[in-house]
């Protein structure tokens, strides 16, 4: 264990090596929330080289009930991080998005803050600490369920950011969600539903499209045909056809599970290579 002090910054650094790429886990004060989170870094093996990088890097959005350790520990392929931060020479970066933070600033709870967190107090601690690109043109955002909300949303309130956002499986009507697991998380970030009917559709995705259009940022959706979000993400992808938004959309045999979203995995860091290599 090392133990590296900064104010509003690093606390805790915790090494695992892997028979070919490194996974660090960073502890991280946040100054928008007043706590500390997690986010897990893997670099791949040509990261120790001294010329090597800078490198692109992916964050990559846990889902719903979820934290930061899911995509390292859960997928059924061992490593699976790990395996593609060296095929495709990247950083992945796992942050910790809360319980049900949905990744919003939330207007009534100061304490969660998230997309300050993710787009600005983790991503500079990123490019401070290592050898990531830091510009928009290096930078990726993609998640599962509740985190692929999160990487459209992120990506489309922040498009100077990021190059492509993905999203697999994700909850992307977040204004149509009446299921009661998860509609009081909704409601702890943005307030009463009955109340904030406009807050909801301005914060969910389906009816972000406009804002998409503005943006140049590239997109990836997917979803398995089993998914109870499956016509959630048909919906929006017809909303971004009859606006002509460019996008990549895939659905697959599949469903809400870890087996499906550890194969969707590679396609998305396949279209960030393809748009990368066309800039």
């Amino acid at each position: 264990m090392i133990l590296v002090r900064y104010t509003f910054a690093l606390l805790l650094t915790l090494t695992l090596f892997t028979a070919q790429a490194k996974v660090d886990t960073l502890v991280i004060q946040s100054p928008s929330m007043q706590k500390t989170l997690k986010a897990g870094v893997v670099t791949p093996e040509s990261y120790q080289k001294k010329k090597s990088g800078p490198y692109p890097v992916l964050y990559l959005l846990h889902g719903y009930g979820g934290n930061f350790s899911n995509w390292l520990q859960v997928p059924p392929q061992k490593n699976l991080l790990q395996t593609l931060a060296d095929k495709y020479q990247l950083i992945i970066v796992t942050p910790d998005g809360g319980y049900g933070s949905w990744y919003y600033d939330s207007p009534i709870d100061k304490s969660s803050q998230y997309e300050t967190f993710i787009t600005r107090e983790l991503r500079q601690e990123i490019e401070r600490r290592y050898k990531a690109i830091p510009e928009r043109s290096g930078r990726f955002i993609s998640g599962l369920s509740m985190g692929g909300h999160g990487a459209l949303y992120l990506s489309a309130r922040n498009p100077e950011l990021y190059l492509a956002a993905g999203s697999m499986s994700g909850s992307l009507n977040v204004a149509g969600i009446d299921r009661k697991n998860l509609l009081p998380s909704i409601e702890a970030a943005l307030g009463p539903k009955a109340e904030n009917q406009q807050v909801y559709e301005a914060n969910s995705i389906v009816h972000m499209v406009p804002q998409l259009k503005q943006n140049d940022v590239h997109l990836i959706i997917d979803c398995g045909v089993d998914d109870f979000l499956m016509e959630d993400n048909r919906e929006l992808h017809r909303r971004l056809v009859y606006e002509k938004v460019p996008h990549d959309y895939i659905e697959r045999p599949g469903a809400h599970s870890w087996a499906y979203w550890s194969n969707a995995l590679e396609y998305h860091l396949l279209f960030f290579q393809k748009v990368r290599a066309n800039i």
